[in-house]
């Protein structure tokens, strides 16, 4: 039976970045006592000083926070004060493609210098099954407490959806798996404080997975809509109407967009997760994951090269020419860069000789390959001066057609315009 303390901080969050910022904020609200541990002494200070740095919360949401008693540190000592301790950092890939866990097995050997009988342990680091158990379990009970009988250790998926203005922490389902049915029925009281509807999963590795299945299921359907626009432009069929078309069916079909290419924290990654556990320890690959990975990842290099077939329209070499892209974030109408493919696509073009610039309302000074591009600031004037403009990123403040009508000629890689002067995908 597990002996309950009572502390002095409800919770602690490790990792104070697009989820655990978030999650705190919906903590903070409930009532409870929230710090945050955060290894950025610049992050740090920001915070307290009431500065948010992602793009889903203001600088009054923080200032809201430090108001309910929120208290952002980089001192690990707090962790000693927690009821609940919350893992939010980090799972990037190797530079072999593999799963780098180290700010995830960092975080824990911190959280067992400070572990104590009653804490609830739990991670929310997407990563491959098992990683609970596995490798942050035993890290814990090295201390020589024991997961399930000294303290509670749980899996829950992160659900975040930057710049998502209907779902956020709290009515975004939650799931829950934990190392025993009592670590499940813990983790889910928990989270019930602040979030509508938590649903328990049969234990960490099933929790673990369904993130995967979620992600895997996205990679794999972009994909096939990727592809399909490939062979489309050659058919001269237009795959927008195809999927406006297919998308009138109320049951059977969920529409997927060709892009160019796939961006974020999730699903350029999540999915390679999965196939690395599966070639680990099954020994065999995840064909559908390989396939969607290799269609997903040359889109750029496609979108160059419809670029290139555009410009030989108009009697324009790639090499000399101004290259004007629009929108270089990975989703609409927020800051975030993160495996955006505007940055291969830009760095391709420059490589074939472009003249490249840019244009985006989120972002001031983008950097690809070392070099500082131009940022443009009178779109009319630039759009005029280039050869090419290129949507890469439909933010809500571009009138695309507009935007078109003031271009020598416009690539469209969202499917969006309707102006003649606009070439789509």
């Amino acid at each position: 039976m597990l002996k309950e303390v009572d502390m002095s901080v409800d919770l602690v969050v490790i990792g104070l970045g697009y989820v655990g910022l978030p999650l705190a904020q919906e903590a903070c609200r409930s009532g409870l006592s929230v710090r945050g541990l955060e290894l950025s002494a610049d992050v740090v200070a920001g915070l307290n000083a009431g500065r948010s740095h992602v793009d889903d919360l203001s600088d009054d949401d923080i200032r809201a926070m430090l108001e309910a008693g929120f208290v952002a540190t980089t001192d690990p000592a707090v962790l000693a004060e927690a009821d609940a301790v919350v893992i939010c950092v980090p799972t990037p890939l190797t530079a072999e493609g593999g799963p780098d866990l180290g700010a995830v097995l960092a975080a824990t050997r911190t959280i067992a210098q400070h572990l104590h009988r009653g804490q609830l342990i739990i991670l929310e680091s997407t990563t491959y099954p098992g990683t609970t158990d596995d490798e942050v379990r035993p890290i814990l009970e090295s201390t020589g407490l024991v997961a399930g009988r000294d303290f509670h250790l749980a899996f829950s998926p992160e659900r975040i959806d930057p710049g998502n203005p209907v779902y956020g922490m709290r009515n975004t389902p939650k799931v829950v798996g934990g190392h025993t049915p009592g670590c499940t029925e813990a983790a889910a009281s928990f989270y019930g404080g602040f979030v509508d509807t938590v649903v328990p999963a049969r234990g960490t590795r099933e929790a673990e997975m369904a993130k995967l299945l979620e992600n895997t299921y996205r990679h794999i359907n972009i994909a096939l809509v990727n592809e399909m626009a490939r062979f489309c432009h050659e058919l001269d069929i237009d795959l927008w109407d195809v999927i406006d078309a297919a998308r009138s069916k109320p049951f059977g079909f969920q529409a997927f967009y060709p892009g160019p290419g796939v961006g974020g924290h999730c699903i350029p990654i999540d999915p390679n997760y999965l196939s690395y556990q599966v070639q680990a320890k099954l020994g065999y690959p995840f064909r559908f994951v390989e396939l969607a990975q290799e269609i997903n990842a040359g889109m750029p290099a496609y979108v160059v090269r419809r670029i290139q077939d555009v410009l030989n329209e108009e009697g324009r070499a790639l090499r000399g020419s101004r290259i004007l892209l629009l929108g270089v974030t990975y989703k609409p109408d927020i800051a975030d860069q993160r495996e955006s493919p505007a940055k291969p696509i830009a760095a391709q073009l420059i490589d074939k000789g472009a003249d490249v610039v840019f244009h985006d309302p989120h972002v001031e000074a983008w950097n690809v390959a070392g070099t500082t591009l131009t940022r443009v600031e009178d779109l009319g004037s630039a759009l005029a001066g280039a050869d090419l403009a290129v949507l890469l990123q439909n933010h809500s403040a571009y009138d695309v057609d507009d935007l078109a009508g003031r271009s020598r000629r416009l690539f469209d890689t969202r499917g969006v315009a309707t102006h003649t002067k606009a070439v789509r995908l």
